[in-house]
């Protein structure tokens, strides 16, 4: 490793908290969806971010140390990532191994308490950070055997005593190296010398890097056998590793403490669905709340930091937050790494991150060396015998988390002698299981499990033995499985003859390689297994098959086949795809998001089926088939459908939500698993919500029609968030006078510019609604209608409907533009008119608009078009009429004004002419004059009249009148054209093979129907008018003015 490479953490003036951000390379999926990086590191110190939205907005962040480890790097013989080439910046394990847990070791050898905690969202590379994968080891287990490293290198006239412990924070406290879970999980309590602990807790003597490396198994195989229960993954909850590290000095007679505690968080994306919007809910997850109380403890301590006035720092809040006291703010050295994911549709994510890390920056800790001074009476007490305590094998203790031990902690239980002496016999059955293990995996076919955390991938394992055995959470099973959905027995295994085959109980869910299945079948090596609603395997076959995968890269199998059955990426881009057949990245980041959360959705409803809460929930794309009035695409995301199937009561859950209230099931789960009271209120329960309004669809009408000034009447689908036809909306658009009278054929206007500054009055009459399914589902429901125009302030609603599959709304309202813009004009030639279509559930409260924010005028009309008018009571004073009489009289004096122009040039150029004529005098001057008189009679004679000026005015207004009749006709064809061919499009082929014949006859005829229609329209356009005819006049008028 080169030297420049290789930095120490710098040594703190003030022992603030040392900042480290890391950004790791593109995950598979990410690679597959094209995702761009949005990160850049310049220099060992700086990171920064771009938004992928708006490229020019770039934010850079200065911390301690920046590692750049997205790329640059290449795997060596032993499977370790390391630099590609010499000029790479690529930061290996290594070298932040070097950094920082190199910092931590040298200040627990000067007797400071040290404290490393990993922060990120879910998939960011936190957990890689600090445990590592395969041969690259994180920062844990490097930390811990450099330590013993250093311990066999010191004098001997220094005894050392290192003691190690793991404890998660998840709803509970969980002790990971006990082999028994107490219900309720462990408690803190709180010292007046020693602060806050845990009581309970078991610490392990350790004599070697090998011991404690096999506590970490366990304590891994322990957080994944408790996981499997709510297939949770390390994302949810907090890991703690506990390193109680003592340095007696003999010839002194000197004791220096050091605790050095690592600290792995949940994802960062758990404080954000704790403040999820619109949840009643939202403060309830124990783990959320930690997350947000870490984060208000960490902005006390930086706005104290800064100077500023803090009254409080909220450190008894929440567990984690009580635990880390010492370590934010108190005596510790403290080190937080940041992991962030370069790809840009994780960007809002990883700039909240390193947000987060700019405020820890500015946390100062007050860290003291513990010494003590080692009395002759404290080493005669530190010899007397320890007393057994049951059949543990080792002395459990209350490990004292961040908190200063004096020398009587472990003197006053027995000699460390006589601990090691414990521990040493539980390692020897350890060693023993263990070696049985490693035989039966060189005999015998196995299950290992796959998490989307790699870290739980492969640490349980599922012996099939020779014959048969049976596969289920009964104890009395061969195999017994944790897990949603698995029944007591499940399946049944089968080893004979060299294979193995599979068999489902009835109605017990198994899906291998994707394909459920009901019968016995054959499993090969690698085959991909799924038990209950989200259990994964791996079957490893026998070890003459064997070889030496990457168990962590079928994960990715795993998340696309669970995805396989609600939506795929290549129907995504198909909808909402880029002109060069490349899905949208927005796209692109829903899918992934979707991927995500099939498995967590099919959890969900396992845990209301056992509960018996009868609530069904699956996932849909808001927005994948709409677009806004100009008709661009909408922004996609992620939604969740909510029904109870005893009620048919439905709800909808934005991603954020669903998470929340997951996070809030697994906690009433555990506690149904626990056999503890899994009763709560109505108001407390994570599966109930107050019974809400649920948007159907929308419908999307186009107003060039209105534009010039004729009517619309049409049959619009509403399209639900699948793009299919909820109902069919009957909808009714067109002009009218300021009394509510419709305009006729002859008020057609052929260029919207005739209407600027003129008053509009248009109505917008909503005749009802045709066969909608939200009825059909429950006749106990109902419907409304909400719309919006231009610059309307709020959404009017049409009256609620209820108990009708056919409602029949009949409302109309009266809109005015009072003085028409060009910006209104624009509006209404390229954007559409969108109704909402809502669906009502009994005890729900109906949708209604406020008349107050609403600008009418003396008619009771609603005013639109409101942007330019300085002040209505002004425009109140001149009624509508005079305000149209004004403007058409002005339009008239234009026109002349502009002949007169035209005339006025013409002299011009004559007058120029004739100076030009008089210079020139010569011997030909007679000749001269009388061409000139000629020419000038000839221009002059080209100068229309009065009379011919009149005639040209009648040419065109007749011209414009006729060509905008035939128009009308041929727009009007057109219109039903449109519609016909968007019933086309929305028609989709029944699945019965009997009903496939009629519906391609009817969908022949629909497609002649359609190719008649453009016909139709330009023979009638023809026999109306002769177009060519109006069209010749026009060009011979336009012609004429241009030559006057």
């Amino acid at each position: 490793m080169d030297n420049e490479k290789m930095m120490r953490m710098p040594v703190p003036s003030a022992d603030s908290v040392k900042v480290a951000v890391r950004v790791r390379p593109f995950s598979q999926r990410e690679k597959n969806s094209g995702s761009r990086c949005v990160i850049s590191m310049h220099s060992r110190t700086t990171t920064t971010i771009q938004d992928p939205k708006n490229p020019e907005h770039v934010k850079t962040f200065t911390f301690d140390l920046a590692y750049w480890s997205h790329s640059g790097f290449h795997k060596d013989q032993n499977g370790i990532l390391i630099s590609a080439d010499p000029t790479s910046k690529f930061a290996s394990q290594r070298d932040v191994s070097h950094d920082i847990g190199r910092g931590i070791l040298d200040n627990a050898w000067q007797g400071y308490n040290a404290t490393l905690l990993a922060y990120g969202q879910t998939g960011s590379g936190k957990s890689y950070s600090m445990i590592g994968y395969g041969a690259n080891k994180g920062l844990i287990p490097s930390v811990c055997e450099e330590l013993f490293q250093m311990i066999e290198n010191q004098e001997s006239n220094q005894e050392y005593q290192v003691t190690f412990s793991m404890l998660e924070i998840n709803e509970q406290i969980r002790d990971l190296l006990s082999s028994t879970r107490k219900p309720g999980g462990l408690k803190v309590r709180e010292d007046q010398q020693l602060g806050f602990y845990v009581e309970g807790l078991k610490s392990v003597p350790c004599e070697n890097y090998a011991q404690m490396e096999r506590l970490m198994e366990q304590g891994a195989r322990t957080r994944t056998t408790a996981s499997t229960s709510v297939n949770a993954s390390s994302s949810r909850s907090h890991m703690v590793a506990t390193i109680q590290f003592k340095q007696v000095f003999l010839d002194r007679a000197l004791t220096r403490q050091s605790s050095i505690n690592l600290v792995d968080l949940a994802g960062s994306e758990r404080q954000k669905c704790s403040g999820s919007e619109g949840d009643r809910l939202r403060e309830g997850s124990q783990v959320n709340l930690s997350l947000t109380n870490l984060g208000n403890v960490i902005s006390a301590l930086a706005d104290a930091a800064l100077g500023k006035k803090v009254l409080h720092v909220p450190y008894r809040n929440s567990v984690l937050t009580k635990l880390l006291q010492s370590a934010l703010g108190g005596n510790s050295r403290t080190t937080l790494i940041a992991a962030v994911s370069p790809a840009d549709i994780c960007y809002e994510e990883t700039l909240s991150t390193l947000r987060y890390a700019e405020r820890a920056k500015r946390v100062r800790n007050n860290a003291v060396v513990n010494t003590w001074t080692l009395a002759r009476e404290s080493r005669t007490e530190n010899n007397a015998p320890l007393p057994r305590r049951g059949n543990s094998g080792v002395a459990e203790q209350s490990a004292h988390f961040l908190a200063q031990h004096h020398v009587g902690t472990l003197a006053a239980r027995g000699t460390w002698t006589h601990l090691l002496e414990q521990a040493r016999t539980e390692w020897a059955q350890q060693y023993a299981a263990m070696a049985q293990e490693r035989q039966l995996m060189k005999t015998l076919p196995h299950l290992l499990n796959v998490n989307e955390d790699p870290q739980f991938t492969g640490v349980l394992k599922y012996f099939i033995p020779a014959g048969s055995c049976d596969a289920g959470q009964a104890a009395s099973n061969g195999i017994t499985l944790q897990g949603l959905g698995i029944s007591d027995k499940h399946a049944s295994f089968t080893n004979l003859d060299g294979k193995v085959t599979v068999t489902p109980y009835s109605k017990c869910k198994v899906v291998v390689n994707g394909v459920p299945i009901t019968t016995r079948t054959k499993l090969q090596h690698l085959d991909r297994i799924i038990l209950g609603s989200n259990s994964a395997y791996l079957y490893v076959g026998f070890p003459s098959e064997q070889g030496s995968e990457d168990w962590c890269k079928f994960d990715d199998f795993f998340q696309l086949e669970r995805a396989a059955a609600g939506v795929s990426v290549d129907k995504l881009g198909a909808l909402v795809g880029k002109g060069d057949g490349r899905p949208d990245p927005s796209v692109l980041a829903v899918f992934q998001d979707y991927v995500k959360l099939m498995p967590l959705v099919a959890e969900v409803n396992q845990m209301s089926e056992e509960l018996k809460k009868g609530l069904k929930m699956e996932l849909k794309v808001k927005n994948l088939a709409s677009s806004d009035s100009r008709g661009y695409d909408l922004h996609t995301e992620v939604m969740v459908k909510v029904t109870n199937q005893r009620t048919h009561e439905v709800w909808i859950w934005s991603k954020a939500k669903f998470i929340n209230r997951k996070f809030l099931m697994e906690e009433l789960y555990q506690r149904f698993l626990d056999g503890e009271d899994s009763y709560v209120t109505q108001e407390d329960d994570p599966f109930w919500d107050p019974v809400e309004v649920v948007h159907l669809g929308s419908a999307h009408i186009w107003l060039q029609t209105l534009a010039y000034c004729m009517q619309l009447e049409d049959q619009v689908e509403f399209l639900n968030c699948d793009g299919l036809e909820e109902a069919v909306l009957h909808i009714r658009i067109g002009p009218c006078s300021p009394a509510g009278q419709s305009h006729d054929k002859e008020d057609v206007v052929i260029d919207p510019l005739e209407l600027l500054g003129k008053r509009m009055d248009f109505q917008i009459h909503i005749v009802g609604c045709l066969g909608v399914k939200w009825l059909k589902e429950d006749a106990k429901r109902g419907i409304q209608m909400g719309y919006r125009i231009y610059d309307l302030a709020n959404t009017l609603y049409t009256k609620p409907v209820w108990k009708t599959v056919n409602p029949q709304i009949e409302e109309t309202v009266h809109f005015a533009a009072l003085s028409t813009s060009q910006e209104f004009l624009h509006y209404l030639q390229t954007n559409a008119f969108i109704v909402d279509l809502w669906g009502l559930q009994e005890g729900c409260v109906e949708l209604s608009c406020s008349q107050l924010d609403l600008m009418v005028t003396d008619e009771g009309h609603i005013v639109v078009d409101t942007k330019k008018m300085s002040c209505v009571k002004d425009m109140s004073q001149i009624t509508s009429n005079q305000t149209s009489e004004l403007h058409q009289k002005v339009l008239r004096l234009e026109q002349e004004t502009e002949l007169l122009r035209k005339v006025n040039r013409a002299l011009r150029e004559e007058n120029i002419f004739l100076k030009q004529s008089l210079e020139k005098i010569s011997s030909g001057q007679q000749a001269h004059k009388l061409s000139n008189t000629l020419k000038v009679t000839g221009m002059t004679a080209q100068l229309p009249s009065a009379k011919e000026i009149n005639q040209m005015c009648t040419q065109q207004a007749s011209c414009d009148k006729e060509f905008a009749k035939a128009l009308k006709v041929f727009y009007q064809g057109m219109t039903v054209a449109r519609g016909q061919l968007l019933r086309l499009r929305q028609w989709i082929p029944p699945e019965d093979d009997q009903m496939l014949r009629p519906f391609v006859h009817q969908q022949s005829q629909m497609l002649k129907d359609f190719g008649d229609l453009p016909e139709s329209s330009l023979w009638k356009l023809k026999m109306t008018n002769d177009i060519a005819l109006i069209v010749k006049k026009k060009k011979e008028y336009l012609l004429h003015i241009k030559w006057a």
